[in-house]
């Protein structure tokens, strides 16, 4: 009998939630990031099927700038090209080079902070005034001097963000580097003979993941907004091939009249951004310890 009551005891018993679970449950809490994460679902899925009702680079010269109507939902440019369907696939034109350009940086910047932060040392000083150099211009700024040098390309911006993002990478994960060094289970694997990348790869990187993937919501959101002024300014996505930012760059002589050129892709641009920052702020609450406890 006592048996039996254990094991009814251990059934009934609420079940440990794992730490994704914890995070999971606590970020679907925040209504602003299940609604900012439903969103640039949405966005992400039309973009990349890139299902257009018009050819986006046809233009319709005898239906030039007309007002948002069910035949164009969006309405039409100067040279009666549909805009909705110039917006999906300038989507998919600036979230190739959003997620592309923080993968990059993410990489080189993560394998950066954790060398620094595991030697220290005369090599965590290198790498750091590197990084530092980087860091003495602003990231707009940086980045239009390095697509002015390199040429107005879509690689080129690409390239242009990956390094302007490769320090805010390299600083977190060398600051949880410092502290995790000194933990028992990287002492450990060092006294059993591990190799130093694989206590770098293996041991440590795994417990700096919360950082990392939190900067890459925040990140994105910035890259995609540097990415659509790069294009405005003509430096990025060239003609014809739309892109966000410059769709608002040709609406600009029409603004007074068709205010629907500017206003759909800035709008875009606009919910985009707001919704990968509501995912940053949700995955930052759901990845604190304090909140899991709870």
């Amino acid at each position: 009998m006592t048996d039996q009551n254990t094991a009814a005891t251990l059934q009934n018993a609420p079940k440990k939630k794992g730490f994704w679970g914890g995070v999971w449950l606590n970020y679907k809490r925040n209504r602003a990031a299940m609604v900012g994460g439903i969103g640039f679902l949405i966005i992400t899925i039309v973009s990349v099927l890139g299902i257009t009702p018009y050819d986006p680079e046809h233009g319709d010269f005898d239906n030039v700038m007309a007002p948002p109507t069910l035949k164009n939902i969006m309405g039409t440019d100067n040279i009666g090209r549909d805009i909705f369907s110039r917006i999906i696939v300038g989507g998919r034109v600036s979230l190739r080079v959003g997620v592309m350009a923080i993968a990059i940086s993410a990489t080189i910047g993560v394998t950066a902070g954790l060398v620094a932060g595991y030697y220290g040392g005369w090599i965590d000083s290198i790498i750091m005034r590197i990084l530092e150099v980087v860091l003495a211009l602003p990231g707009l700024l940086l980045a239009l001097l390095l697509v002015a040098y390199l040429g107005p390309s879509l690689t080129n911006a690409m390239l242009a963000i990956s390094i302007v993002f490769i320090p805010p990478y390299a600083r977190v994960v060398r600051a949880n580097t410092l502290s995790l060094r000194e933990m028992e289970y990287v002492t450990a694997a060092k006294a059993i003979g591990a190799q130093d990348r694989r206590v770098m790869f293996r041991a440590i990187l795994p417990n700096t993941l919360s950082p990392i993937i939190v900067q890459v919501s925040l990140l994105l959101s910035v890259a995609i907004l540097v990415e659509a002024a790069l294009s405005f300014l003509g430096l990025g996505v060239q003609p014809p091939t739309p892109a966000w930012g410059s769709m608002m760059a040709e609406s600009q002589q029409f603004i007074d009249l068709a205010w629907w050129m500017s206003t759909f892709p800035g709008m875009t641009i606009f919910v985009t951004v707001i919704a990968l920052n509501f995912i940053g702020d949700g995955l930052r609450e759901a990845f604190d310890p304090r909140q899991r406890r709870r």
